[in-house]
């Protein structure tokens, strides 16, 4: 059975923009796809493991081939586990707040934890990196409460979805749809545009 997994990065629950077009898109989902399974990982629900130092040696010890010692092995079992997570399904909708131009950490967390080695990535010393998600697609849900495109370096600069969809296509997912919710330049808010960005978040995952 076809499946999408719905990745939030959004802690503010009910009250998150990204959640609300993200709801939208998954609605319209539903009714195009009535046969795919839908799954939601909500990235602050503590199942996300840490990538810390023993994760980080367990890691470079993949890389040159050596064995794991015992606690490596404990967390490398979790970082395996949350790519499996990740990999078992086709489809992809992540919804994604700007936080400090950039994107929530949990996200950031969460792109450290799945980019291992025979798993997102393959790296040959001669040809460099080749994304491994190869047959996958994905969509991409934006909110941001200041920026905006046009509005000037003092309202922010966008490393939010240079970021998200550079690591998105360097893991090989080259499809990939989004949807952004921006304030209006001249009313300093996003309520204006929200009916637009819902319309579009539907319209997006008719077609997904």
């Amino acid at each position: 059975m076809p499946s999408l997994l719905h990745l939030s990065a959004s802690p503010r629950g009910a009250d998150s923009e990204s959640l609300l077009l993200a709801n939208d898109f998954l609605a319209a989902y539903r009714e195009a796809h009535p046969d795919h399974e839908i799954a939601h990982w909500d990235l602050w629900d503590g199942t996300l493991p840490e990538f810390g130092p023993t994760a980080a040696h367990a890691k470079m010890a993949v890389f040159a081939g050596r064995d794991l010692d015992a606690a490596q092995r404990d967390v490398w079992r979790e970082v395996v586990a949350a790519f499996a997570r990740f990999d078992a399904a086709e489809h992809y909708l992540f919804s994604v707040p700007m936080w400090n131009h950039g994107v929530p950490y949990v996200l950031k967390q969460f792109i450290d934890v799945v980019s291992q080695p025979g798993m997102v990535f393959a790296l040959d010393p001669a040809s460099g990196y080749r994304g491994l998600l190869r047959g996958k697609k994905a969509a991409v849900v934006y909110s941001s409460a200041v920026y905006a495109p046009g509005r000037g370096p003092a309202f922010g600069e966008d490393f939010q979805t240079n970021y998200l969809e550079g690591w998105l296509r360097w893991a090989g997912v080259a499809d990939v749809e989004t949807i952004a919710l921006r304030p209006d330049a001249a009313s300093g808010g996003v309520a204006s545009g929200r009916a637009t960005a819902q319309e579009e978040a539907r319209a997006v995952a008719a077609g997904f």
